[in-house]
């Protein structure tokens, strides 16, 4: 491997723990924050522009969105970590056959999930008792993103590669590229030409095709071992088993949470479009602040991957209490000024009152249980890149799906008040965290 290629490359079984971590996780936090930006920017400009209709509209498509993109992200985790383990233990050759094919494998799903997406926008939308005054915008919205979410995929599954091994800057340069470009297309197409919420899809999928072929041709010119030749594009039939087998846990528990997910935008939906905008402007800014912890177990599974295949135990176990102490410290630092400012956040989105209200009743009431969620991402991370995601998954769908319906079933029929209905979430983080960390410690266990 070329000295151009190391100063791309880290490999994370040698030198300083915290720093490496930090300076992983850094770019992916800001990366992430860009990435944010697609369906935010969407958000504040036709809930400005074109009115809250349209921001609930937004809103309330999240879910049907993340139930197959979920899917796929899953998947690129067991793709994520059958990498770093492999470029951990210096097996170029398998990492070579693990690119190819985890590109190979997302090609194909491209297809799969456009097909799929376009077919389901009906009865997702149905499923969701979605009013009629957003219904027609919502599945407009749907339509024009799920014809272009290969970008999306591509973006994301090359990234992932670049992680793998060591590799978190040159993804952000594009996500910020794309971003910026996404907020640019937005101001054009809904504020000057009036092209309503299709303008704002198409400038959501415009920009992620961009940032798919940065991607592409970066994959294509790396002199690395992870280099893509187009010629040899095909599926390794034993690597493919591996990344099946850690990536479709994660693969069904975020598609499944996804589709939970739904029928809790269900349950939103009954109240009416000012809750719904309301929801909408709280679910945008609790992205920002979940990107912190997110960023980190990021990183913590490609640390894990790398350190494990190279059988560096002792600095797994270190890496991991690190990851999650810099994730609780950053997540209450960003946590109290939302607090304080929740008004304007939300009033960013839609000028309404109500919206306002509403919004910013969600975003205090939940906002102090953000640490809880910590626990669960940081270790559910570590517990991943030791190639254990089935359990993970298991804890996971029991506190976000099977525990957080019944409460919401239950709750529902007691009260017509939005708020109990909302607190199923935290109650949800409490429950998956207890249940993770104890886990974790038995896993570590058989490990030493």
């Amino acid at each position: 491997m070329s000295e151009k290629s190391l100063k791309k490359d880290v490999d994370m079984t040698q030198g300083s723990i915290w720093k490496q971590i930090l300076f992983f996780a850094l770019p992916l936090m800001v990366g992430n924050i860009f990435q944010q930006f697609y369906n935010t920017v969407d958000s504040v400009i036709v809930g400005n522009f074109v009115g809250k209709e349209a921001l609930a509209a937004v809103g309330s498509v999240g879910p049907i969105i993340n139930t197959l993109i979920g899917f796929f992200m899953g998947l690129s985790t067991g793709a994520s970590v059958v990498i770093s383990q492999s470029y951990g233990a210096k097996q170029n050759k398998k990492v070579e056959k693990a690119v190819h094919t985890t590109l190979m494998m997302t090609f194909i799903l491209c297809i799969v999930l456009t097909i799929i997406g376009l077919m389901m926008i009906p009865m997702m939308l149905d499923l969701m008792s979605t009013p009629k005054d957003v219904l027609s915008e919502a599945a407009t919205y749907l339509r024009i993103y799920f014809a272009g979410a290969t970008g999306l995929l591509i973006y994301n599954m090359g990234s992932g590669i670049l992680r793998a091994v060591g590799d978190s800057r040159r993804p952000l340069y594009f996500l910020i590229f794309s971003a910026v470009m996404n907020a640019v297309l937005d101001i054009l197409l809904v504020a000057v030409f009036h092209l309503g919420i299709a303008g704002a899809a198409w400038a959501t999928i415009i920009a992620q095709g961009v940032s798919a072929l940065l991607i592409l041709i970066t994959l294509i010119r790396t002199e690395g071992a992870y280099r893509v030749k187009l010629k040899e594009l095909k599926i390794d039939l034993g690597i493919l088993k591996e990344i099946i087998r850690i990536g479709l846990p994660a693969a069904l528990q975020q598609t499944i949470t996804s589709i939970s997910n739904v029928f809790v935008q269900a349950y939103i939906n009954l109240f009416g479009a000012d809750v719904m905008a309301g929801w909408s402007a709280y679910t945008k800014i609790d992205a920002f602040m979940i990107l912190p912890m997110q960023s980190v177990a990021l990183a913590i599974t490609t640390f894990v991957g790398q350190n494990y295949g190279a059988g560096q135990m002792k600095r797994v176990k270190r890496g991991t209490t690190l990851a999650f102490i810099l994730s609780v410290v950053v997540t209450v630092v960003i946590m109290l000024p939302i607090l304080i400012f929740a008004p304007f956040l939300v009033g960013m989105f839609n000028r309404d009152a109500a919206v306002i209200g509403y919004g910013v009743l969600l975003l205090r009431a939940m906002s102090p249980f953000y640490p809880l969620c910590c626990v669960n991402q940081i270790f559910a991370s570590a517990l991943r890149g030791l190639g254990d995601s089935r359990i993970p998954m298991m804890i996971l769908l029991g506190s976000f799906v099977v525990f957080r319906q019944i409460y919401l079933y239950v709750v529902s029929h007691l009260t017509e008040n939005i708020l109990p209905i909302a607190v199923g979430y935290p109650l949800g983080w409490l429950i998956a965290s207890m249940f993770m960390y104890s886990y974790y410690r038995m896993k570590w266990k058989t490990l030493r």
